[in-house]
């Protein structure tokens, strides 16, 4: 055996290792005990807005389906001929009994124009708790309790959740997609706060007024790519916490070819590497599966690193299954395709080191230290979160 392909071998063990240990923390998530009911303080939804994506009317529905008292939903854009505030003013026709508020203004200027969008929505928002939830957060049953449950543990500034991905659209990208965060994201998120990590995951940005304003207000990320990081940091540079709600909504993937996935899923990339870095290239280890193709090459395909390979698939096969019956979620990925998903991943990962520019809804954006700001060039339009 050779030094390289024993190395590669370690590697891949190492993937086994962090897969399991994913699945664990997954299932521990969903199966501990639910929070005891608490009290239900008025909420103001801020859902940024640009364009009609895929199934944004029935995200935007999920809201208002919410078995919650008092709810306010504020959806906004920047330009008011944006065809997602024509969803927006259906689904006002469509709950009349609630309380949905439609703004447009493009915000101050800035790198980051859903920030922008949400600046300018904030005056229309008139409770003290804000739910920032982007456009393609389908909220399941229970949401905004779990979300009220989690403000209410003490010490708490802001109150965010994990994910999983649903495609938006037929055909393979999108469903390369929904693995990607529901098998590949959710665990490593959950991983992450098992490590310490206290990360403000973008899909659902929860907290008080008064805990936005001593943190800077929205106006102080203006200028940041990763905006829910840096509100994040904030948050814990005041000595609060910020908490994982118990519930996983889904968020939507529209990607119709593998260009455009490979795209944004090079910006998300990029961005946590700027957040971070170590963390980040630790990450390489969640992919076991290329490195045994790697060890393959190395070996000459000397039986061991055959054998690994098979069992690094089925690993990954089986933990997917795993999580996806947990989620309670249709397999979204075949077996036979998971190899690729994870030397899609790792591409993606490798790419990411080759510059810090990302491409976002029309702009272009620096992925710098956060904290540091953001050099652009904007589009016109806001921009929705994800």
């Amino acid at each position: 055996m050779g030094v390289l392909a024993a190395i590669l071998g370690l590697i891949a063990v190492a993937g086994f290792l962090d897969t399991l240990a994913g699945l664990w923390l997954v299932h521990r998530f969903v199966h501990r005990a639910p929070p005891a009911p608490g009290r239900r303080p008025p909420i103001s939804v801020l859902k940024p807005l640009a364009g009609d994506e895929p199934l944004l009317e029935e995200a935007l529905a999920s809201l208002c389906l919410q078995d919650y008292p008092d709810l306010q939903l504020v959806c906004g854009a920047a330009d008011p001929s944006d065809p997602g505030l024509a969803v927006a003013r259906r689904l006002a026709a469509r709950f009349p009994e609630r309380d949905i508020t439609v703004v447009s203004d493009p915000g101050p200027p800035g790198a980051n124009r859903k920030v922008a969008n949400l600046i300018a929505m904030l005056p229309a928002a008139r409770h003290g708790i804000l739910v920032i939830s982007d456009a393609d957060v389908h909220a399941p049953p229970g949401y905004l309790d779990a979300i009220a449950a989690a403000l209410e543990s003490p010490g708490t500034g802001l109150a965010t959740t994990l994910y999983t991905g649903r495609p938006g659209v037929p055909g393979w990208p999108a469903r390369f997609g929904a693995a990607g965060i529901t098998h590949g994201f959710l665990p490593a998120a959950l991983l992450g706060r098992a490590l310490g990590r206290q990360d403000a995951l973008g899909a659902t940005l929860a907290l008080p007024r008064d805990v936005l304003a001593r943190a800077g207000g929205l106006e102080a990320l203006l200028d940041e790519l990763a905006d829910d990081a840096v509100l994040g940091r904030r948050v814990a540079a005041l000595g609060l916490a910020v908490r994982l709600a118990p519930t996983i909504p889904a968020t939507t993937v529209p990607e119709r070819s593998l260009g455009a996935l490979f795209r944004h899923e090079l910006r998300w990339a990029r961005t946590f590497r700027s957040l971070a870095p170590s963390g980040y290239a630790a990450s390489a280890l969640r992919y076991p599966i290329p490195w045994t193709l790697l060890a393959i090459a190395a070996s000459a395909s000397a039986p061991w690193s055959l054998f690994l390979f098979l069992l690094a698939w089925a690993v990954r096969a089986f933990a997917a299954r795993a999580i996806d019956r947990a989620l309670r979620l249709p397999p979204v990925l075949p077996s036979w395709l998971i190899p690729l998903r994870d030397i899609f991943s790792l591409a993606v990962l490798l790419v990411s080191y080759t510059g810090e520019r990302v491409e976002w809804r029309g702009a272009v954006l620096r992925a710098g230290r956060p904290g540091s700001g953001t050099s652009s060039r904007a589009p016109k339009k806001g921009i929705p979160g994800r």
